[in-house]
This record gives C-alpha cells, structure tokens and sequence, in this order.
C-alpha cells in the first residue's frame, strides 16, 4: 500500500475552510481517483499543537491510499490539475505532500 500524505500548514492568519473541503473536496477527490485505484482516504484534523494553547502544525492531514504507486501517478496525471486547481476554495496555504510506503 502507499499513501499521498497531504499536510495542510496551520498559521495564526491562515484560513481552511472545513465545510467546503468535507463536502465538496473530497468527494470531489474520491470521485476522481476511485477509478484509478484509490482504496480509502484518512482524514486528520490539527487540534492544538504541542504545548497548551499551542496552534496545530497543521490544519488538516490526508492521507489518499492506493495499492500501488502507478495507480497514485496514474490518478494524479489524469486529475491532479483539478484537485489542485480546488486548492484556493478552501485554503490561502499551500500544502506539503510526501509519497509513503506502508511496511
């Protein structure tokens, strides 16, 4: 299995637009990738960071999981530009992303 981590930095003036993203965002994203082997998607809301009081490090984590990495490239080349392009309804921040293996 691998995952497309996706990291959705969190900052004292940055905005996520949680409703838009649950409602629109991911169905949008499953509905896209379903067909080229996306098998379950995991969501992670930052609550607090570290310390009390703490901002989170981040305002939401995806995880996207696939069986294997050509069916992850395969999705993203065929629909990567429009989820991305959806990236600014629901957030001023530009996200990290990192491509894991589970082990």
């Amino acid at each position: 299995m691998v995952r497309l981590t996706v990291l959705y930095p969190k900052t004292a003036d940055s905005t996520f637009d949680m409703a838009y993203y649950l409602d629109k965002h991911i169905p949008l994203v499953k509905e896209r990738l379903t067909h080229h082997g996306l098998v379950g998607v995991d969501l992670q809301e930052g609550l607090s960071g570290g310390g009390p009081g703490d901002l989170p490090t981040y305002a939401m984590i995806t995880g996207l999981i696939f069986n294997t990495t050509d069916e992850l490239s395969q999705g993203m080349g065929v629909h990567g530009p429009e989820l991305l392009g959806d990236i600014p309804n629901f957030t001023d921040q530009q996200p990290l992303t990192q491509v894991c293996r589970s082990i």
